[in-house]
């Protein structure tokens, strides 16, 4: 679901004294939120309208190193700024940080035109262009993560090494090994959901001290917001605790792989499901045979948003419920499109 606070709500909270600061954030190429921290007055006072950032945002890796070859955003032209216009429809507290709130903001040129490879805008674009042929694209993600004892601070001191699981047991679906963490993932799930998150659940994953977090489907755009938000939630809230997390798709290459499944279909956009046929053989209609093949043809090219990184590759391995094949079966955890 969108921000769970209006604006005049926030100026209730700014006037009473719970909330005095205002998070604006963008998505980078990453997935990270990248903004400021604005006092709740200022913000009130005009901040809500835009603010600005170095264009360097969207062509930096991992480490914040800038990468050559970009038209956009290079050292001939400059590095100039970005508009950051808050989008107000994004607007939630943020309970695991004290007296704060969040709003997402949209990137846009001088002109006020949308940066057309920002991640925001490309699925802008795309949902627009399933809504022209009459569908709603409705969208889940299920995430995946380590929950370490080590705090970040400790681990970086360590040169990333010695890394302990939160627990030692594999603890798939095992509720007394997950009963070990609960004073992390109950803070997870409370306060991303008061933050505007439709959590469902949580449960141990395949290995020790490996994670997984669920919420409820939404169109493209909200569920987008909603994994941003939530992966720098349980950051944050694993640091307030102490603790670490990583979503890397293979930390270590003895243990099992993180993943995040995306869960997709299409919706008319009168909300009856446009993939189901109970006439047919396996409950799909022909759109969702078209849809499915469309994903099978361009598979390859996919990866490129699906295994960004060298470390994406190291999860594909047989044995380990990670997808090998670019093929589709009804309930199969081993193949590259689950149909379910």
């Amino acid at each position: 679901m969108p921000g769970n606070m209006t604006f005049d709500a926030l100026k209730a909270a700014v006037a009473d004294g719970s909330i005095d600061t205002v998070i604006v954030a963008a998505v980078d190429m990453q997935g990270r939120l990248m903004g400021k921290r604005f006092h709740a007055a200022f913000f009130l006072n005009g901040g809500y309208e835009e603010t600005h950032s170095c264009n360097y945002l969207l062509a930096v890796d991992m480490e914040m190193n800038t990468v050559p070859g970009y038209k956009s955003s290079n050292w001939q032209s400059g590095y100039g700024d970005y508009v950051m216009k808050p989008d107000l429809a994004t607007l939630r507290p943020l309970p695991w940080l004290p007296g704060t709130a969040m709003c997402l903001a949209d990137l846009l040129d001088h002109h006020h035109h949308p940066i057309p490879h920002s991640p925001r805008a490309i699925l802008k674009r795309q949902v627009e262009r399933a809504r022209t042929l009459g569908f709603e694209a409705m969208m889940a993600t299920e995430l995946e993560f380590y929950l370490f004892e080590n705090s970040y601070e400790a681990l970086r001191d360590s040169n990333f090494k010695d890394l302990k699981p939160i627990s030692a047991y594999n603890e798939d679906y095992h509720i007394f090994q997950t009963t070990k963490e609960e004073d992390v993932m109950r803070a997870i799930r409370n306060e991303l959901y008061a933050a505007g998150i439709p959590i469902e659940n949580s449960k141990g994953e395949a290995d020790a001290g490996q994670e997984e977090v669920n919420y409820r489907y939404s169109d493209a755009l909200d569920t987008a917001d909603n994994h941003t938000i939530t992966k720098n939630g349980i950051k944050e809230i694993a640091w307030t605790k102490g603790r670490s997390v990583t979503f890397m798709a293979k930390y270590d290459h003895r243990k099992a792989g993180s993943s995040s499944h995306v869960h997709q279909s299409l919706w008319s956009l009168d909300g009856k499901p446009a993939f189901a046929d109970n006439a047919d053989e396996h409950g799909m209609s022909a759109l969702m045979k078209h849809y499915i093949a469309g994903q099978l043809a361009y598979a390859r090219d996919m990866t490129v948003f699906l295994a960004p990184y060298v470390n994406s590759y190291k999860r594909f391995t047989i044995g380990m419920f990670a997808p090998t094949k670019a093929v589709w079966p009804a309930d199969n955890r081993t193949a590259g499109f689950r149909v379910c």
